[in-house]
C-alpha cells in the first residue's frame, strides 16, 4: 500500500508539472530558475515514474550511459567577487541601505566559502550520483548481478571524476564482486568532453552565436529596480555601478546555492520579482539552447558534435552485446556534452528547433533536460538465457534523467525497439557531412 500511494504521489506530481505553464514552473519553484545550476530534482524514488516492465521472456544485460557531474560550485571565481566588490564600493561611498548590507553579508559568506574551489564537485553533487547509481541497480538487477563487467570512464575534470568515484563506490558496496574499472584521461577526451575534435571545430559557431545572446542580455536585463532596493541614492548607482552585471551576478550566485548543503537556508531569490526571475531564466534558456541545442541560431549543427560519443556508445552496445556478458559502460563529463548528445538522439522533445526565441520557453526548458547530475541511460534487453549476438533479437530502451524517453523510430512494445532498427538510424544520421564553416 505504501508502494502504491508514493507510485501516485509521483504520477500526480508529473501530470502536475506538465499541466503548468513555464512561469509556473519558474515561479512555483525558483530553484528551476537556475538553469544549469538546477540540483537535480529526483532525491527519491516518490518523485520518479515508475518504469515499463520488461517484455515477456526478455531481462536487461547491459546499460550505456553518459552521466553529467553532480552538483557544484561555480566555475570562475568572478562571479562570487564581482557582487561583493560592487556592493563594497557602495558600502565605501556611504550609499548601502540597510538591505543592501544584507546581501552584501550573504554575498561575502559564499564568497569565502569558495575559495580555491571554483568548480569543485559539492556535497550535495556526490550525493546525486550516489542516490542516481543506486535507483540503478535496484532498477535493473540483472545487469549488476554476479560479477557482471563495470567500465567506468570520466573526462579529466576533478569534478566528473569525483562523480564516477561516488557512483562506482556505491555499486562495489551494493556487489563486492562486481568487476569496476575506472579511467580519466586524455586519450578519450575526443568523445567524452568539450574543446576536442568535432567541438573545437565549431567553437567559432558560438561566438557568432554569442552576438545573440549578448545582444539580448543588454536590451532585457533592467536593474533598476533591484539596484534600487539597495542603496539609497539611485544615481550615484548608476553613474558609479556596472548595475546589470550585478544582478546578473547575484542571480547566478542565488541560483547555484541549491547545490551546497551548507546554504541551505539560505536564499537570495527575495531580492528579486518572480517576473523579474522568469525573465533572467528566459534568457538562460535562450543561451543554452542557442549555444547547444539543436537551434537554427546555429545552423542546427551543435548535435552533431556529440558524433563521437554516440559512435563510442553503439560500438560499446555492440562489444557488450557480442560478449553475451552482463554490465555496464559508466561515462561522466559535462552538460555541454549530455544536451547536444541528447538532441542527436531525439529524446522527447530536447531536439526541437525555432527561429523565434521570444516563444522558445513555450517550447522547450532547460530544467528539464540538464539539472545537475543528468542522465541518458540506454539500457539493452535480450531474451532469458540467450547470449545471441545477433542485433535483430535485442531491444533496447532509453532513459533521459531516469524517465522513459520517446525515440525517434517505431517502437515494437511500449518504450522498447529492436537495437538493430535504433542502430542503423543512428548510424545514418551521423554519417550525414556537416558544414562547420560560420555562419
Amino acid at each position: 500500500m505504501k508502494h502504491l500511494a508514493l507510485t501516485l504521489i509521483a504520477a500526480i506530481a508529473a501530470l502536475t508539472l506538465v499541466a503548468a505553464t513555464p512561469y509556473e514552473q519558474v515561479t512555483g519553484k525558483f530553484d528551476r530558475s537556475g538553469s544549469n545550476h538546477y540540483a537535480y530534482p529526483y532525491p527519491t524514488d516518490a518523485q520518479l515514474p515508475t518504469l515499463t516492465a520488461a517484455p515477456a521472456g526478455y531481462e536487461a544485460f547491459y546499460i550505456d550511459h553518459y552521466g553529467r557531474h553532480g552538483s557544484r560550485w561555480l566555475t570562475n571565481s568572478k562571479t562570487y567577487n564581482r557582487p561583493v566588490n560592487e556592493l563594497q564600493k557602495a558600502k565605501d561611498a556611504g550609499k548601502l541601505n540597510l538591505q543592501g548590507e544584507l546581501l552584501l553579508r550573504l554575498l561575502t559568506e559564499v564568497r569565502d566559502a569558495s575559495a580555491q574551489r571554483t568548480g569543485d564537485l559539492s556535497d550535495v553533487g556526490a550525493e546525486q550520483h550516489r542516490q542516481i547509481t543506486a535507483r540503478m541497480y535496484r532498477n535493473f538487477p540483472d545487469v549488476f548481478a554476479g560479477n557482471a563487467r563495470i567500465d567506468a570512464r570520466s573526462t579529466v575534470v576533478i569534478r566528473c571524476i569525483l562523480s564516477m568515484q561516488n557512483a562506482t563506490l556505491t555499486l562495489r558496496t551494493l556487489n563486492p564482486q562486481l568487476r569496476i574499472t575506472t579511467d580519466a584521461s586524455y586519450h578519450d577526451m575526443y568523445y567524452m568532453g568539450w574543446g576536442y575534435g568535432e567541438d573545437t571545430l565549431a567553437n567559432h559557431i558560438r561566438k557568432s552565436v554569442d552576438r545573440i545572446t549578448n545582444k539580448l542580455y543588454r536590451e532585457r536585463v533592467h536593474p533598476e529596480r533591484f539596484v534600487g532596493q539597495l542603496v539609497t541614492d539611485t544615481a550615484w548607482a548608476a553613474a558609479n555601478l556596472n548595475c546589470q552585471q550585478l544582478m546578473r551576478d547575484v542571480f547566478d550566485v542565488g541560483g547555484s546555492l541549491q547545490g551546497h548543503h551548507q546554504f541551505d537556508e539560505m536564499s537570495m531569490f527575495q531580492y528579486f520579482t518572480s517576473d523579474e526571475i522568469y525573465e533572467l531564466w528566459k534568457l538562460k534558456n535562450i543561451y543554452w539552447y542557442a549555444h547547444w541545442a539543436n537551434a537554427p541560431q546555429n545552423g542546427n549543427r551543435m548535435p552533431y558534435i556529440e558524433r563521437a560519443l554516440l559512435r563510442d556508445m553503439i560500438s560499446k552496445a555492440d562489444a557488450a552485446i557480442a560478449s553475451g556478458e552482463r554490465g555496464a559502460s559508466l561515462r561522466y563529463g559535462h552538460e555541454t556534452c549530455l544536451l547536444p548528445l541528447a538532441c542527436l538522439m531525439e529524446l522527447d522533445s530536447v531536439n526541437y528547433s525555432c527561429d523565434n526565441l521570444d516563444e522558445l520557453h513555450e517550447h522547450w526548458q532547460d530544467f528539464n533536460i540538464f539539472p545537475k547530475a543528468c542522465n541518458v541511460q540506454m539500457v539493452f534487453y535480450r531474451p532469458i538465457g540467450s547470449t545471441s549476438n545477433r542485433a535483430e533479437d535485442i531491444l533496447v530502451k532509453v532513459l533521459l534523467n531516469e524517465h522513459e524517453a520517446q525515440l525517434p523510430i517505431a517502437t515494437v512494445n511500449g518504450p522498447y525497439c529492436r537495437w538493430s532498427d535504433l542502430k542503423r538510424y543512428y548510424e545514418q544520421k551521423i554519417a550525414r557531412d556537416i558544414d562547420w564553416a560560420a555562419p
